[in-house]
């Protein structure tokens, strides 16, 4: 199934092509290479449709509003979801936001507390530091000594006044799985709602919403072999059409009068104002078909043997340091020893190896890893065991040829 995949992607051949040698790109967690499908279906749009929806009553008007129509439809069934539960958002952040300022904001109280972790990304953790100042408390669930969360840990860190917990699925730099499941259950156990940030765990797994039955869901769509400049909101009706909408303007109102009276539309579009990213939903139309075809389970199968394969190659080398090696997705954190990571990773660079250093956005994990910054590389279904064996054999004489030293 995933021989010569990467003739899908004309990534690969163009950029080997520009830089003439082996290209190997590990950055997957970051953003992902696009099929010749979904970059189709992006220039149809400006190709033979290029007009805005829910504002024309003229043909090519009407089959921009069907597309959308269809994409949230198509997306519904990715997720196990209903069509009225999928929003469309500028990326993963604009989801979380709109679950900040249109829950958060509007239902809890100061002394309220909301419940997330160190290992996550900033973009699950700034929208919502924001209403300390609000008198909002934030607290966090303790990390196992791997840097897991586990359902104990979560039990013993929720109190009486615990109203939301906002929790990656996958998380970034550490890669575990967390057992979202779970974790449902026991905050509705408390009457406590749960955000789940799904970045890194949509793109590479099985997600039905209604078996994990999380409150809301976010996820960007270019992690996925999608467009930029889109994500998801996911969230169950009942509260969406409580909730206010993050932003206002054309197309998510019903009527608005000179005494300052504004009625909403209901959910999903009064989450939606003004012109949606057209180009990107027709692209995204074709993402979630080309992984439809594919099959989750598939992908997350593949992705799981390449770790494996990488893990045991990586072990070899003594002067390799792997932060997460019992963690379930396709990240690997990882450094040279002695070698500050952005010096790594720019000699992997050198090498042709595309991979990520840094803190990775996740900046309260230093004390937990007991180091500055790591390299990540990050795995898609795309990738095989020559990338990792090139990444391997680059890594044998990465300390030669560097002299930036941690103190």
């Amino acid at each position: 199934m995933f021989k010569n995949i990467k003739n899908d992607f004309p990534m690969f051949k163009n950029i080997q092509e520009m830089q003439g040698n082996r290209f190997v790109y590990l950055d997957n967690a970051a953003t992902t290479f696009k099929p010749y499908s979904v970059i189709e279906g992006c220039n149809s749009y400006y190709n033979f449709y290029n007009a805005n929806s829910h504002r024309g009553d003229y043909d090519i008007a009407q089959s921009v509003d069907q597309k959308v129509l269809e994409t949230r439809r198509r997306c519904a069934e990715f997720l196990n979801a209903e069509e009225n539960e999928i929003i469309f958002t500028a990326g993963a952040t604009m989801s979380i936001n709109t679950i900040a300022y249109g829950y958060v904001k509007k239902f809890l109280k100061p002394g309220d507390e909301i419940l997330v972790t160190e290992a996550e990304h900033a973009s699950n953790l700034l929208p919502f530091i924001r209403f300390i100042d609000d008198g909002i408390v934030m607290n966090y669930i303790n990390l196992d000594k791997d840097g897991r969360v586990t359902p104990e840990n979560v039990e013993d860190a929720i109190t009486e006044n615990t109203k939301m917990i906002c929790i990656a699925h996958v998380t970034n730099v550490l890669g575990y799985v967390n057992d979202i499941k779970k974790i449902c259950e026991i905050a509705h156990k408390h009457g406590i709602i749960v955000a789940v940030d799904g970045a890194q765990s949509v793109p590479h797994m099985v997600t039905d919403v209604k078996d994990l039955d999380c409150d809301f869901l976010s996820f960007s769509c270019h992690k996925m072999c999608g467009p930029t400049g889109l994500g998801i909101l996911y969230g169950k009706y009942e509260l969406l059409q409580k909730m206010d909408p993050f932003m206002t303007g054309g197309g998510m109102n019903v009527r608005f009068g000179l005494c300052g009276e504004v009625k909403f539309l209901n959910a999903p579009e009064r989450f939606e104002a003004g012109t949606l990213n057209l180009e990107a939903i027709y692209g995204f139309n074709e993402t979630l078909k080309y992984l439809m075809k594919i099959g989750m389970e598939n992908i997350e199968k593949r992705e799981k043997s390449l770790r494996n394969y990488a893990i045991s190659r990586l072990k070899e080398n003594p002067n390799i340091i792997i932060y997460n090696e019992k963690a379930e997705s396709g990240i690997i954190s990882f450094n040279y020893k002695n070698v500050f990571a952005q010096d790594e990773a720019t000699y992997l660079n050198s090498k042709g190896i595309a991979v990520r250093s840094g803190q990775h956005c996740a900046k309260l994990l230093d004390d937990f890893l007991e180091t500055a910054a790591t390299v990540r590389a990050s795995i898609y279904f795309y990738n095989d065991e020559e990338d990792i064996d090139a990444l391997v054999e680059a890594l044998k004489t990465g300390g030669d040829f560097l002299d930036a030293y941690f103190n």
